[in-house]
Parts: structure tokens; C-alpha cells; sequence
């Protein structure tokens, strides 16, 4: 590499650090924007000059491309990402969270089967309880994902058409709703698909509210798990001694191997022979850890596809409902 080219090389970073990164409006005029109009009306009857009207003050955001490339559990080790959220602020905020919502807790866990721990996990891990709800509009960053991130245009092409349908259904300010960079909503941080699909009403006041309606959050996401599976009273995870064989690791998010089958490889799973498990690794700080996922650890990672994510989810709630016991045990 020659002198003038390195220096090149690091102008152009430089660059790139110092820029201010600006929202655009999206352009309408574009082949792709053209077709996702038209199909709103053909497949749903709204009108186009309504959709383009919405799209056109739609703002282009650089910063969310920038943050869909370096999501947490993609560039951090495991014991890294944990402490992003087992804290202890964030534990004794989910013991007050808890006390405050407790009866809410109480009864939709006992109608869904849905451990209170892991409601509490969940939101705890999202949103720090309401905390971190995002600062993007959701129609900017499902603008931004469907029109300018083509890895996943697919998908967010069918979530801003979601998201549109959802704000109808529920008389949603389209320019107003606020998101993650994904543009997930509210204290749950469900995406439009998850919002149309599984919130619910958990309050009964005519509205699906997972902004501000506590109740509704909670069961909504009661509801997502037991929708996906859950398990009342199942395993979630347990830790594995040792270094399993390569043969028993399973091939990504997947209950791919029988309990019978990783028995015969020296593993120990506490279910039936003709259940089926994952056999995941870990990167802690001293080195990699095993652990065999059950049902439950499966449904918890179709909330978020990272085995990161369902363990962070699993050990705040443990964490939360163990600081509970022991304050109760001391008053």
C-alpha cells in the first residue's frame, strides 16, 4: 500500500466519522415505492394518493442503517451483552415494576402459564420497563429498512405495510408513532406484524394501548409466547459441565436433536427420550460455556432470533424474582 493511498484511506474515514449524517425525503418517484403504493390499494383499498401522501413525509435515515449493521448481539461476546443487562439498577428496577403491576402479573400469568419472571425478562431486557422505547418514527425507519436496506427490503417492505394497516386498525398517528431503529413499538417493542398478531386488549377498554396501557403490555406479551408455544412449567435451559462432542451442537436456532440422541453422546437433558433440544455454546469471559435449550428457550428466541437475547431474558427474570424472595425474606 503506498503512502498517498494510506493517507487517502484515512481521509476518507476520517470522513465518514465527521459528516453529519442527514435524513432525506424519500423519493416517490422510484420504480419500488411505485409498486408498494399500488399495492396498498389493490390488496387493501387504500387509496394511493392517501399512501403516497403518508410516504412522502417519510425521511430517509442513515443513522438506522448504520445501527441495523452493528446490532448488540451480533458484535459483542456473551459476557459482554449480559452486562448491558443484568445490572443492578436494572434488576431493582424490574422488583419495582413488579410490585407495581404485581396483580396484572399475577392473573395473566396464571391464565397464560407464562412464568411472571419472564414477562418481567422480557420487558426488562426491551425496554428497561418504559425506559428505552426508541426515538425513531417507525414510518422512517420502515421506510428507511423497505426502500434503502436491501438484505431485508423484503421484510420491511411487508412491516411498513403492516405498520400502515395497524394505524388504521387502531387509530394510529402514522407520523407520530415512535419506534426502535427497527421499528419496533412501545413497551414491548412488537414489530406491526407482532402488533396486529398477537397484542391484545388485556384491559378491556376497547383499545390495544402497548405505549402506555401497562396491562395490555403485559398481556400482550403473555400472549406471544403462549401463541408461539410456551410451555406452563417447562424447562428453559440448563447448564452443560464440560465440553460436549461437535456432533451434539445444534445447526443454529433449532430443536434439532432428541434428547435420546445427545444422551447417547454423554449429555444429560431432563426430559423425555423423544423430546427435542438445542445444544448451544456461550462466549464467556473465560471461555465458551454449553447449554442445552429446551421448548421454552426456543418460543423465547422467537421473540428475538439470538440465543444472547433468551439468555439475557432468562437470567434477568431469575435475577429480578431472586432480589424479590430475598427482600421479602428481610422485611
Amino acid at each position: 500500500m503506498t503512502k498517498s493511498f494510506r493517507l487517502l484511506t484515512a481521509l476518507s474515514l476520517m470522513l465518514v466519522f465527521i459528516m453529519p449524517l442527514h435524513a432525506t425525503g424519500l423519493d416517490l418517484s422510484r420504480d419500488d415505492v411505485s409498486e408498494f403504493v399500488a399495492r396498498m390499494e389493490t390488496s387493501h383499498g387504500i387509496p394511493a394518493a392517501e399512501t403516497r401522501q403518508l410516504l412522502g413525509e417519510a425521511q430517509i435515515q442513515p443513522r438506522i442503517l448504520e445501527a441495523m449493521r452493528r446490532p448488540a448481539e451480533k458484535v459483542k461476546p456473551w459476557h459482554e451483552y449480559r452486562q448491558i443487562f443484568i445490572t443492578e439498577k436494572r434488576i431493582q428496577a424490574g422488583k419495582d415494576f413488579w410490585s407495581e403491576h404485581e396483580s396484572d402479573l399475577d392473573r395473566i400469568a396464571a391464565e397464560t402459564g407464562v412464568p411472571v419472571e419472564i414477562i418481567v425478562g422480557i420487558l426488562g431486557v426491551e425496554t428497561f420497563y418504559g425506559r428505552i422505547t426508541g426515538n425513531y418514527r417507525v414510518i422512517d425507519s420502515l421506510a428507511t429498512l423497505a426502500f434503502e436496506y436491501p438484505p431485508r427490503s423484503r421484510f420491511f417492505t411487508s412491516e411498513l405495510e403492516q405498520f400502515l394497516l395497524l394505524a388504521r386498525e387502531q387509530d394510529l398517528d402514522v407520523l407520530e408513532a415512535m419506534g426502535s431503529y427497527a421499528g419496533a413499538m412501545g413497551g414491548p417493542q412488537f414489530i406491526s406484524s407482532s402488533y396486529r398478531a398477537y397484542a391484545v386488549d388485556a384491559s378491556g377498554d376497547g383499545q390495544v394501548n402497548l405505549w402506555t396501557d401497562w396491562t395490555d403490555i403485559i398481556g400482550s406479551v403473555a400472549n406471544y409466547f403462549a401463541e408461539h408455544g410456551w410451555r406452563p412449567g417447562g424447562l428453559i435451559a440448563d447448564r452443560i459441565d464440560g465440553s460436549p462432542p461437535e456432533a451434539a451442537l445444534s445447526k443454529g436456532l433449532t430443536l434439532d436433536k432428541k434428547a435420546a440422541e445427545i444422551r447417547q453422546l454423554g449429555l444429560q437433558p431432563d426430559v423425555e427420550d423423544d423430546e427435542k433440544v438445542m445444544v448451544f455454546s456461550l462466549e464467556a469471559a473465560t471461555g465458551p460455556e454449553y447449554w442445552i435449550g429446551y421448548r421454552n428457550f426456543y418460543v423465547i428466541t422467537r421473540y428475538n432470533r439470538s440465543s444472547m437475547y433468551a439468555m439475557a431474558v432468562r437470567d434477568l427474570g431469575r435475577e429480578v424474582r431472586a432480589l424479590r424472595e430475598t427482600s421479602s425474606d428481610e422485611s
